[in-house]
């Protein structure tokens, strides 16, 4: 695909976002990321830089996920569409549609301004837990890019469901519409790796809490986690090589337990050390917190689950390897400390 054409990013102001675009410029193409309000456009810029790239390849449209304006210009011209833009909150609304809605008909509200203008591919940034909830599989399943969660599950929080319903309508479009974009699809566990700035992912506010004391305790749950500059170069080589369309790819290395977590927190940062969690709560525990306080809601279908899973896809057909858990949890941390975070 020539560098002439502008890759678009949308939602070009989350962690996710500004390693992806960090990834294209540093491939020599132009980027074209999307903001609701252009006074993100800043913050951005300074973002790619600490990634060591000139912004001078970046520009910017204005468009937002709950409206149809905007979004023909946003991807006019563009060879390649990343749609990382997606509500997730550390705390779980009470209605849920407040990110299923936008979730879902934002994905396709992009889907239909690329076919309209011919893009070639859009890379879709959906999450592991579109595919760790499915329904009705034996005891020490092998999690793999081909289950699907099964959305209709009553235990899943608002997110696990905006997520899985936004990825199985853009497989439904690309399929049933002529003219529309190649589809892959990238899975991302939990995403740590280097903040580059104060506008903090939910993934890293977690630590942010952490440092407060606000969790003396843990609940005990266990979780892959991945590296966001592995995410990023996950997107790029999924939208550039042919063969990545029409798969998913699901990207984590290891697990951690949340207290583990707090110990790499208090090994990096021991100034830290009588703030993190010092010991696990029992299910049950969490469970009656969590009529209290809404971010453990987020976490409650964890509780009890083992999930393994494999991430062979991602080394052979994307020709990655990926970064260590323990690795990408200290580059958090480390980066929060330099940013004077925490």
């Amino acid at each position: 695909m020539p560098t002439e054409a502008p890759v678009v990013v949308t939602g070009a102001s989350g962690l996710v976002a500004k390693y992806v675009i960090g990834e294209f410029l540093k491939r020599g193409y132009q980027v074209r990321g999307t903001v609701r309000r252009m006074e993100k456009a800043d913050s951005v810029r300074r973002a790619v830089m600490r990634l060591g790239c000139d912004p001078a390849g970046l520009s910017f449209a204005v468009a937002d996920l709950n409206g149809d304006a905007g979004w023909d210009d946003a991807v006019a011209a563009a060879g390649i569409v990343v749609h990382t833009a997606s509500p997730f909150p550390i705390a779980q609304p009470d209605d849920p549609d407040e990110v299923i809605r936008p979730a879902r008909d934002g994905t396709l509200r992009v889907l239909k301004a690329a076919t309209r203008v011919q893009v070639k591919r859009l890379v879709l940034t959906s999450s592991s837990v579109a595919i760790f909830y499915a329904s009705g599989l034996p005891s020490g399943h092998i999690y793999s890019e081909d289950d699907f969660t099964d959305e209709t599950r009553s235990d899943l929080t608002p997110y696990i469901k905006s997520k899985t319903i936004a990825e199985k309508a853009a497989w439904q479009f690309v399929k049933a519409t002529s003219g529309a974009p190649e589809l892959a699809v990238i899975n991302p566990a939990f995403v740590q790796g280097p903040a580059l700035d104060d506008d903090l992912s939910t993934s890293h506010d977690l630590f942010r809490l952490m440092a407060r004391g606000l969790y003396p305790a843990a609940p005990r749950i266990r979780f892959p986690v991945t590296d966001v500059r592995d995410v990023a170069a996950a997107h790029a080589e999924a939208a550039l090589r042919p063969d990545a369309a029409g798969k998913r790819f699901l990207i984590g290395e290891g697990h951690l337990r949340l207290y583990e977590l707090g110990r790499i927190l208090a090994r990096e940062l021991p100034d830290l050390r009588g703030k993190v969690p010092k010991f696990e709560l029992p299910d049950v525990a969490v469970r009656a917190l969590a009529v209290f306080d809404k971010r453990l809601r987020t976490i409650l279908p964890e509780l009890g689950e083992q999930k393994d899973y494999t991430n062979a896809r991602v080394r052979t057909d994307l020709g990655l390897s990926l970064r260590s858990a323990d690795d990408a949890v200290t580059a958090a941390v480390q980066s929060l400390r330099d940013l004077r975070l925490i």
